[in-house]
């Protein structure tokens, strides 16, 4: 009998959630223009972070570009970050010195370009700034160093390479 009882409080769950379905689907009839807003908006925000942020590439992907297109890794971590390990063949330009020095790579603009910082997130702003130089392929690693590490990749100790 408790089964029963169980099983009936189950039907009438399942139904319950029927019902929320009809409201909202009555609510989303009636007020169809404030949902067309509120996905707009919310498209809209995802279009411009997505912006901010630049493109990315996994960590096989910026493999790829290295061993394929000689991008360039700019690692833009402190110097003592980077010397604590940093992927081989980087140019260390510490985000904080980027305005003053970025002119020693101007002579990379033609090759593509790696961004990489600590976790993936403030490679892109650097990234974009680049672009805005005249810089043609740039792109940021997803993750950062620490998806490089997770993924178990060469990472070298001490200073550029």
């Amino acid at each position: 009998l408790r089964q029963r009882h169980h099983y009936t409080r189950r039907l009438n769950l399942d139904h319950g959630l029927s019902s929320y379905m009809q409201e909202f689907i009555g609510f989303a009839q009636e007020n169809w223009v404030l949902i067309v807003i509120w996905l707009s908006a919310a498209g809209t925000l995802y279009y411009t972070e997505s912006q901010k942020a630049g493109k990315s590439v996994t960590t096989t992907e910026a493999t790829r570009m290295m061993n394929h297109d000689n991008a360039l890794i700019l690692d833009i971590r402190e110097q003592k970050e980077f010397a604590a390990g940093h992927i081989a063949g980087a140019h260390n330009l510490p985000a904080s010195t980027m305005d003053a020095k970025v002119s020693e790579i101007d002579r990379f603009k033609s090759r593509p370009v790696i961004v990489v910082c600590k976790m993936g997130t403030s490679a892109g702003s650097i990234a974009k700034s680049l672009k805005k130089r005249g810089f043609e392929n740039v792109v940021r690693l997803a993750g950062g160093m620490s998806e490089w590490r997770a993924a178990a990749l060469p990472v070298r100790n001490g200073k550029s390479s």
